[in-house]
């Protein structure tokens, strides 16, 4: 099982630990480093700046919004960092959810988003081969665009710039059942958002036809410290706003994925204290087990002895939010 940094997305400014971090990961022997987005700052930016500091760190976005560009547009940033680092990049690309689509990028959410995601991917891969000019039939992108409202005089174009790899690896951040099966037949990798290593039966039907080789890379938080509780308390913060906050009362992706880990009534709980305004109550309501089973967080001993279980899995990639040097070097010494 490799090990990859997750930093995340900028909270009100530049994070000055960052490169930091990213230096050390590529020290310690880290395969890759990951940058996110949500209503901030951009995924690519960032990374390009690792790019610039490092040598050897696979570059992951982790994950890129599909609605934020269109799918020629992310190939385009993705060949481009691809050739600046040395053919360095993994492309991670998630969907989001209808209040980020709808609410930041000004457009619709996509009444089918597995045809939407497929599309997406199609056109990702047409780039990234060159083997032609990129021409989808496609209901949410098609490429030439041939809609009503535009000219007609749209034609197949292929890139200019030669791809460094046709074989970019590309990631998707799936949730739903049906949406991981088609991410193991459209993509080269899946970015778990929850994993628990002790309940991967919640995948096993979504995963059973994943073909050889194919990349497990969940993401978790990682705290070496002496106070469970304490080192928890950023784990339930992530997910009282992700699970109260992250969609819709009627709609959360994020609080259906913790049901179905066998969290439904705190899920639905945590839901409806955060949009009352209950913050600080929605963070209390998360279950410290279900906090901690999905993440790495304790003392020493503690976090060798769980991180044989994500090991025993599935898990080619754990990704880790890890917040100061010393758990990052921690975790390189246990793995």
């Amino acid at each position: 099982m490799r090990l990859g940094l997750a930093l995340g997305y900028w909270g009100r400014g530049p994070d000055p630990r960052h490169l930091e971090l990213a230096r050390e990961a590529e020290r310690l022997g880290y395969d890759s480093v990951w940058t996110a987005e949500a209503w901030g700052s951009d995924a690519f930016t960032a990374l390009t700046w690792i790019a610039a500091h490092t040598s050897r760190i696979k570059l992951g976005t982790g994950i890129a919004q599909m609605a934020a560009r269109t799918p020629t547009a992310t190939a385009m940033h993705a060949l481009t960092l691809d050739h600046l680092s040395g053919g360095r990049v993994l492309l991670g690309l998630g969907l989001s959810g209808p209040q980020v689509v709808e609410g930041w990028y000004g457009r619709p959410f996509p009444t089918s988003p597995l045809t939407a995601t497929r599309e997406y991917v199609d056109v990702i891969h047409q780039v990234l081969r060159r083997q032609g000019p990129v021409e989808a039939d496609g209901r949410f992108h098609p490429h030439p665009y041939r809609g009503p409202d535009g000219t007609g005089l749209g034609k197949p174009l292929k890139p200019i710039t030669h791809p460094l790899r046709a074989t970019l690896p590309v990631l998707l951040g799936a949730e739903g059942p049906r949406n991981i099966a088609q991410t193991t037949r459209i993509a080269d990798g899946w970015l778990p958002l929850y994993w628990s290593p002790t309940r991967t039966e919640v995948y096993r039907e979504s995963l059973a036809k994943a073909p050889d080789g194919f990349l497990i890379a969940p993401m978790a938080r990682a705290t070496v410290c002496d106070d469970l509780a304490e080192g928890l308390l950023p784990v339930k913060a992530m997910l009282g706003f992700y699970i109260g906050g992250m969609g819709h009362a009627a709609r959360n992706f994020h609080a259906d994925l913790m049901a179905r880990m066998g969290y439904e009534e705190e899920a639905r709980r945590i839901q409806e204290l955060f949009l009352q305004g209950r913050k600080e109550e929605a963070v209390r309501a998360v279950p410290d087990a279900f906090a901690d089973e999905i993440s790495l967080v304790g003392p020493r001993e503690r976090i060798a002895e769980r991180l044989e279980l994500w090991r025993a899995g599935p898990v080619t990639d754990l990704l880790v939010t890890a917040p100061d040097l010393r758990t990052l070097r921690v975790l390189a010494e246990l793995n």
